[in-house]
């Protein structure tokens, strides 16, 4: 197993994080436009009260989604140079997860607001809620059943600091235990 440098993994890890933001990133503020211009079109006055409140759901979990997925370059530009990497990948990490899930209700809640108006209320629910299902299940579902595989064994890294962030996880620590039993 080739030896890594603690810094140059946390390097590696987040610049993976911020290439996978600036991806999700340019759906949200896609998105976000969208929901910012609607109100001023004619057809958004004769919405309903519900549809309003489906429509604001989806503006406010767009606007939590797009802070989530901004804030990690704010948290990377304090601490820089401070030497908190490790707490700049954990917490773009943290802020990516977030904003995900934030992007998740804000497209179901647009889809469920814009096909409200071509299939009916119901119809409308209905479909909103396949595109929740369908999201959650690929972007959360299948990520942490992988992530609680029997057969899914972390990589360790080599650690030169004896700070807390860095102490092997449970996981780690059962499958050194399993591999080298004492």
């Amino acid at each position: 197993m080739p030896s890594y440098d603690q810094p140059d993994v946390l390097d590696r890890n987040l610049g993976e994080i911020l290439q996978e933001i600036r991806v999700a990133q340019t759906g949200v503020q896609i998105l976000f436009a969208f929901l910012l211009s609607l109100p001023f079109t004619s057809g958004f006055h004769s919405a309903s009260a519900p549809d309003r409140a489906v429509y604001l759901t989806a503006l406010l979990a767009t606007v939590g989604a797009a802070s989530m997925l901004i804030a990690p370059v704010a948290f990377h530009r304090i601490l820089f140079r401070r030497r908190r990497r490790p707490d700049i990948v954990r917490g773009a990490n943290r802020f990516a997860i977030v904003g995900l899930a934030l992007m998740v209700v804000g497209v179901s809640a647009a889809v469920m607001f814009a096909t409200s108006f071509v299939v009916g209320t119901m119809g409308g629910c209905v479909i909103g809620a396949i595109v929740l299902a369908w999201f959650s299940a690929w972007w959360f579902g299948v990520p942490f059943h992988h992530l609680h595989r029997r057969d899914d064994h972390p990589v360790t890294v080599p650690v030169t600091s004896s700070s807390s962030l860095h102490r092997p996880t449970r996981h780690a620590v059962a499958h050194a235990r399993s591999v080298n039993p004492r």
